[in-house]
């Protein structure tokens, strides 16, 4: 590619991330701070706190079901389209909230929440968006930046249940409902930018940069838009499958640490703070392993991740009433999954030809969320019959199960 084509380049990639970032952050915002209201709007509505936890499982449900054809719609139509048309299905879903809140009406509560979840699917696309124009060896770190950007929105948004229980009773609603008016208005404001501001669309741009590369190198080369039969499926089916798994011992975890907390005389105030580190060691550090990822290749990250879930297991394993070593699990179940996961979409990103990319990264999301919610709803059955160490034992199992597969990935690269 020509140098000035580069150049060119680098500049549309930089205002694509700050696009992104900037979409990402006003998304997160609302994602966090509904996310926090939902599971005490599910407890008043329903009278039954125990069924609390199924909000961030409908969250789940719903970012997995919208996984696949948000990814056929970019494919089809761009990010700016797929990416827009998601923030605003996302505004439907808190109206839908709001609407049962008002009503006092449980099961279009679990639908709106559902329906919201899309946001969060918007906001895994939105990463791999960040990787369309990146250079192969700045993807990992250009994609991590995207993922750093949640961090505002998941730090932030829980703090807005105060000043949206106020927005909620001077608009004549139930208090927690209001916090959702503000999920509307963040999510609203992400699709604005996201629409005016992620012009050229970066997948459309990359294809057309590979075709102009294929014409100057000659008709041998194949189309653009053509899927290449040379390449294994297996290596990209198998990186979805250490995202996957490394997600799912996160959210498993991290379900259950509340319960544990208070089981032991935490107080509500120490887990939200246990909460906020492993939030912290979720997207803080994400910028570093994308420039490690670069740097040593995705592998060795994605292996290094699994390691770090490793300890998180033993942490919870043998933490009992022990604060500081429940806190530092947490941190580390943060960590590790921060490098498996930005070094594991990266690699996913590398081993798939740019026609199949949207599809994978598709596929890949769906897988994540799923997991996440099959093992969250399952670490409660586990958590109810041996507590933390039994739960702990099931998530080591997938942690070495995530070990293999990465391992095998290796294998294959080499040749």
């Amino acid at each position: 590619m020509l140098t000035s084509d580069l150049g060119a380049q680098a500049r549309v990639q930089r205002r694509t991330l700050l696009i992104l970032a900037l979409a990402t952050i006003l998304g997160g915002l609302g994602v966090g701070a509904s996310l926090s209201a939902g599971a005490l709007l599910i407890a008043d509505i329903t009278g039954n706190p125990a069924l609390s936890g199924l909000g961030s499982t409908m969250n789940a449900v719903g970012a997995a079901i919208a996984g696949m054809p948000l990814a056929k719609l970019a494919a089809q139509r761009g990010r700016r389209i797929a990416l827009t048309t998601g923030n605003l299905i996302a505004v439907g879903g808190a109206a839908l909230v709001i609407t049962a809140a008002a009503l006092h009406f449980g099961p279009l509560l679990f639908l709106g929440l559902a329906v919201l979840g899309i946001a969060v699917a918007v906001q895994l696309q939105s990463r791999f968006a960040a990787a369309d124009l990146a250079l192969p060896e700045r993807r990992g770190r250009d994609l991590s930046m995207v993922v750093w950007s949640i961090t505002i929105g998941a730090v932030t948004g829980p703090n807005l249940v105060g000043p949206g229980e106020r927005l909620g009773d001077a608009a004549g609603l139930p208090g927690l409902a209001g916090i959702f008016i503000i999920t509307i208005a963040a999510q609203f404001a992400a699709a604005c930018v996201v629409w005016f501001g992620l012009r050229p669309d970066p997948l459309f741009e990359s294809r057309r940069l590979v075709r102009v590369a294929e014409k100057a190198a000659g008709p041998q080369t194949s189309a653009a838009g053509a899927p290449d039969q040379s390449v294994s499926r297996i290596p990209q089916y198998l990186a979805i499958s250490v995202i996957a798994l490394a997600h799912a011992v996160m959210v498993g975890l991290m379900a259950m640490t509340p319960l544990h907390l208070t089981h032991h005389g935490g107080s509500i105030e120490l887990v939200g703070f246990t909460i906020s580190l492993h939030i912290a060691g979720m997207y803080a550090l994400s910028p570093v392993f994308g420039y490690l990822s670069g740097r040593f290749g995705a592998i060795p990250v994605v292996l290094a991740g699994f390691v770090v879930l490793g300890l998180a297991a033993v942490g919870t394993f043998v933490g009992g009433d022990n604060v500081v070593i429940i806190q530092t699990a947490l941190v580390l179940l943060g960590l590790g999954w921060s490098m498996a996961t930005v070094a594991g979409a990266t690699l996913l990103t590398d081993l798939t030809p740019l026609a199949h990319r949207p599809k994978r990264q598709g596929q890949s999301d769906t897988a994540m969320n799923a997991a996440g919610a099959l093992f969250g709803a399952a670490s409660g059955v586990l958590f109810d019959a041996g507590g933390f160490p039994v739960l702990s034992v099931v998530a080591g199992a997938l942690i070495l199960a995530g070990i293999a597969v990465a391992g095998r990935l290796a294998l294959l690269a080499r040749g």
